[in-house]
């Protein structure tokens, strides 16, 4: 009798946590009931060994729809997927985070996420990223679900991705090409589409594979043209991979010319002295709405990962009237392929160029540490580890006081801040006003109303101190870079004797 009533218990408790759609068949019905409180195997992050090694299901991904009407309209455009993590280290928490993520990016793809599991290894298998035995229960999971397409949260190699699509019988795809997807949707101008396409080629190029006798199909290279051709020439596979190494030779060099003109106008602004300050996070922190909210530039600001990929500059002012440029960046991720590192470089540089960084994360995120490490990694690869560094927690409004307070208190140079709200805005401008580099030469000048050219550079280009009009013209205290004190120099007032 004491067995049945708690086994009731069990069964109402699980019927409460997990919702209908997310209950596990029979492939994992023991590990649903994942509890550290009631499990008597569970000992500390100790599991037995089959427990160990079981695909677990990570409940609270399922982007599924009640609403009939919506359901019809969105499955004639959406991927159903599945999504499959391999936990080789940290805690069951991180991996399921890291699946959570990979779910916030399908559905930013435009998929819809039916199920996601995490299987515990020491490492990914060789041939099939889970394992054979793992790979045939994924397999079931995917006939269960009706999904069309398995998501692997990691980098598969080609022969995994090919030994996994053999066993699942769906289409497989990685991490890597999911980003490069989200990339290439979002991308909105020409040298944005020529990055995303360069990434992409360098992506495809150790994966392409053929089919039937595409493989091995061959023009021959002896003259004439006989019977079995007189030389093996090149199969169907190496005339492809020359093309698409053409194509990628001739995207650098389109890229290289982009980078030119870009480059002029940076070269412009430091020639004018203008400070610069680049605004760097992870997606999805809340870049462009600090960027709209710093200026009013009205950026397209969107609840989705990756909705800035062109980088925009925009003027802005301090309180005390100094002039500076604030440059949005594209967002980073855990795991960026290295492939879109390299293709970003030339925008990424407006992070390395700057004479200040703020470093935006998500203060609502359930681990902004993580974020933070990974932005950094991406910071140290375009070499802007020199810059000054400002970490600016955003979404302050809707973040735990606790995780503030740790935040704040491990980073020395931090501020909490809401985009949403302003809260917090004045604060972070007086900082910027305080870090960006200043004029080095304090000059005090009289200048003729003649040359009011002069006093508008001083108002541009300086810090202005004191400003007085008398008979003989603007009487000026500034502190300015050394080519415009020089041009001041002749307006120095003589000495009084």
């Amino acid at each position: 009798m004491t067995s049945s009533s708690s086994t009731s218990q069990d069964t109402k408790r699980l019927e409460q946590t997990y919702p209908e759609g997310l209950r596990a068949d029979a492939l994992m019905e023991e590990d649903v009931a994942w509890s550290h409180e009631t499990d008597p195997k569970w000992d500390g992050e100790q599991f037995d060994r089959s427990d160990r090694a079981a695909l677990r299901r990570v409940a609270g991904l399922s982007t599924e729809l009640e609403d009939v009407t919506e359901v019809e309209y969105r499955q004639l455009r959406l991927e159903r997927v599945v999504l499959v993590g391999v936990w080789t280290s940290g805690t069951v928490r991180d991996a399921e985070n890291s699946l959570a993520e990979l779910a916030a990016l399908a559905e930013t793809a435009g998929a819809l996420v039916l199920d996601g599991v995490v299987q515990r290894r020491d490492k990914p298998d060789a041939a099939t990223y889970i394992g054979s035995g793992k790979a045939e229960e994924l397999r079931d999971v995917v006939h269960d679900t009706g999904a069309d397409t398995v998501i692997c949260d990691g980098e598969l190699s080609p022969g995994q991705l090919i030994h996994l699509e053999d066993v699942v019988k769906v289409k497989v795809i990685d991490r890597t090409a999911l980003i490069l997807d989200i990339f290439a949707q979002h991308a909105k101008s020409r040298e944005g589409k020529a990055q995303v396409a360069l990434a992409q080629m360098q992506y495809m190029l150790p994966r392409l594979r053929g089919w039937g006798q595409s493989l091995s199909r061959q023009m021959g290279g002896g003259k004439g043209g006989g019977l079995a051709t007189r030389g093996p020439g090149e199969t169907k596979i190496e005339t492809d991979r020359r093309r698409i190494r053409e194509k990628m030779a001739k995207m650098r060099r389109e890229i290289a010319e982009m980078k030119t003109g870009r480059e002029i106008k940076r070269q412009e602004r430091k020639r004018h002295k203008v400070p610069s300050v680049a605004i760097a996070g992870y997606t999805n922190a809340g870049k462009s709405s600090l960027l709209n909210r710093l200026t009013g530039a009205g950026v397209l600001v969107e609840n989705a990962l990756f909705a800035t990929l062109d980088p925009t500059v925009r003027r802005a002012e301090t309180p005390s009237g100094r002039l500076y440029t604030l440059a949005d960046t594209v967002g980073f991720v855990r795991h960026l392929p290295h492939h879109l590192v390299e293709a970003f470089r030339s925008t990424m540089e407006e992070v390395g160029d700057s004479d200040l960084i703020l470093h935006v994360v998500d203060g609502s995120h359930p681990v902004p540490e993580e974020q933070l490490a990974a932005v950094r990694e991406v910071i140290r690869d375009v070499g802007a580890t020199d810059v000054p560094e400002i970490v600016v927690i955003n979404k302050a409004d809707m973040a735990d006081p606790l995780v503030l307070q740790r935040l704040l208190r491990v980073e020395k140079r931090s501020i909490a801040v809401s985009a949403r709200t302003g809260k917090g805005i004045d604060e972070l401008l007086a900082l910027i006003d305080n870090d960006l580099p200043r004029p080095s030469v304090e000059i005090e000048a009289l200048v003729p109303y003649t040359h009011g050219k002069l006093v508008a550079r001083a108002h541009d280009e300086g810090e202005v101190i004191s400003e007085e009009h008398t008979p003989e013209g603007t009487l000026l205290k500034v502190r300015v870079h050394e080519e415009l004190a020089a041009e001041l120099t002749p307006y120095v007032p003589a000495p009084a004797l």
